[in-house]
């Protein structure tokens, strides 16, 4: 594997986690516009792609290959509890 067979494959590993973090924390922005007004997007996003990256570690080393369900599960987990955490624990 070259050099940039071996930039996708990690790239392609944790673009789960960048899709998931920048969608769900649009959407809480959107849905609880005035209690995250003070939080920035761009925080909560870093916040939530962090979660499902380390998620994503995990599995890998859980179950020894990427694609699990169990590790998307637990991305979208790791997502939910980093923006709750990000948006209205740590202000």
């Amino acid at each position: 594997m070259g050099p940039i067979d071996g930039f996708w494959h990690i790239a392609n590993f944790f673009a789960p986690a960048l899709g998931v973090g920048t969608l769900a924390s649009a959407l809480c922005k959107l849905l609880w516009r005035r209690e995250l007004a003070a939080v920035a997007w761009r925080r909560l996003a870093l916040w939530a792609t962090t979660g499902g990256a380390m998620a994503s570690i995990a599995g890998l080393a859980a179950f020894g290959r990427d694609g699990r369900l169990a590790t998307y599960a637990l991305l979208v987990l790791a997502s939910a509890l980093a923006l709750w955490w990000a948006g209205f624990v740590r202000r």
